[in-house]
């Protein structure tokens, strides 16, 4: 889907996601405005507030990999 992004991080807990989340969101908007000067002054916020996080809860990094390309079909 053309308006949302897989990655597949591991995160110390004692970090969190949720800083992990604001640190990828920042960077990313601070990044595409200096590329793309006219973002400014058409979008106030590139991200919105929420995202969606899962655990893998053992599954193997081979199988998520997988499940990851293949919604490039999706």
């Amino acid at each position: 889907m053309p308006d949302h992004v897989h990655l597949l991080v591991e995160v110390d807990p004692q970090f969190g996601i949720a800083k992990v989340v604001r640190y990828m969101k920042g960077r990313s908007s601070r990044l595409l405005r200096q590329e793309f000067p006219w973002l400014k002054s058409r979008l106030p916020t590139l991200w919105t507030n929420s995202y969606f996080v899962s655990t893998l809860g053992g599954a193997p990094i081979s199988v998520i990999k997988q499940y990851i390309e293949n919604q490039k079909n999706v």
